[in-house]
C-alpha cells in the first residue's frame, strides 16, 4: 500500500500546501483573469506583466509550500563525529586526493 509523502503531518498543514498550490497554478492557467490587454504598464499590456509577476510568486508559493511539507532528516543520517563521510583522510582515505600509491 502506499503511504502518503508526509505522513507526520497534520491534515490543516497539508490542506494549507494543497491551497497554496491550487492559487499557484490556477493563477496562471485560469485564462478569463488575465485575457485583456488593459492596463498597460507602459508598453506591456496586461497580459504580459500578469505572467511575469506570477513567475516569482510561483516561486515563493512553492518554497512556502516546501517549508511546509519537508522533515527533519534521521538522526542517524548525520555522522557521529562530526567528521567527512566521503572517504576522505579521517577515513582512511588518499591524503593527497589522488589515489596514487608509489
Amino acid at each position: 500500500m502506499a503511504q502518503s509523502a508526509s505522513p507526520g503531518k497534520s491534515p490543516v498543514t497539508r490542506g494549507a500546501v494543497t491551497v497554496l498550490l491550487l492559487v499557484a497554478v490556477g493563477g496562471a492557467l485560469w485564462v478569463p483573469i488575465y485575457a485583456r490587454s488593459m492596463p498597460k504598464l507602459g508598453d506591456f499590456p496586461f497580459f504580459y506583466w500578469y505572467q511575469l509577476i506570477w513567475v516569482p510568486v510561483v516561486a515563493i508559493l512553492c518554497w512556502l509550500c516546501y517549508m511546509l511539507t519537508r522533515t527533519k532528516p534521521p538522526p542517524d543520517a548525520r555522522p557521529r563525529d562530526g567528521g567527512p563521510r566521503d572517504g576522505g583522510p579521517r577515513d582512511g582515505g588518499p591524503r593527497d586526493g589522488g589515489g596514487v600509491q608509489t
